[in-house]
């Protein structure tokens, strides 16, 4: 990277190639920031330490691929409601889009290995839960992005790589954090989609 290019903006989504790795970074991003930043502040003048130790790695470890589905249907739900106007006022192609849109976070979420902590069960699960996440998601007018988040908001904090007696009573705090997180998401995305273009590339995607 050269000296400039942290000022350059970032390159439109015009495809769903680009939407999907958007998807990915900011989905990941939104969960692991999140982990991590809260384990510091619980840890306090010990967060150096707790951070290298091994029985830690493989708690993040562990809590971040958990959290990563719960990601993924955030900012999938989010995107969704932003694509929403540009699929048309015919229901049918609203549905199709959902569903384009679906196997797009899904084929996201195969792009990994299942994680060797995970048992496999557990991670079919957790990509059906995802599915049906989704799924819903055409049941109901688009959320506001500050409220997409409050339904899964237990359970990201419920998957924290903290014992629970010093979690104390911080879900507020991480709510707060994931309403925030993901309307800066979304104003990234904002600022980068092509509706228009990504919309009919989504309807084509299921007319297939």
């Amino acid at each position: 990277m050269g000296l400039f290019d942290i000022f350059r903006r970032a390159p439109p989504i015009r495809e769903l190639a680009a939407l999907a790795d958007f998807i990915d970074r900011n989905a990941a991003f939104l969960i692991q920031k999140g982990m991590y930043e809260y384990s510091r502040a619980r840890a306090g003048h010990y967060a150096k330490v707790m951070m290298n130790e091994p029985e830690f790695l493989a708690a993040i470890e562990m809590s971040r691929w958990q959290g990563f589905p719960l990601g993924l249907a955030m900012v999938g739900e989010m995107v969704e409601g932003v694509l929403r106007p540009s699929m048309g006022d015919d229901a049918r192609d609203r549905r199709a889009g959902l569903d384009a849109l679906m196997d797009l976070v899904l084929v996201v979420f195969d792009r990994y290995p299942m994680p060797p902590a995970i048992e496999p069960a557990a991670w079919e699960a957790a990509r059906a839960e995802l599915k049906l996440r989704l799924d819903q998601v055409g049941l109901h007018p688009p959320k506001l992005v500050k409220d997409i988040p409050i339904p899964l908001a237990d359970a990201y904090f419920d998957l924290m790589p903290i014992h629970e007696k010093l979690r104390a009573a911080d879900r507020p705090a991480i709510r707060n954090y994931l309403r925030i997180s993901l309307i800066n998401v979304h104003d990234e995305l904002i600022g980068r989609l092509e509706a228009p273009a990504v919309a009919r590339a989504l309807l084509a995607d299921g007319a297939r």
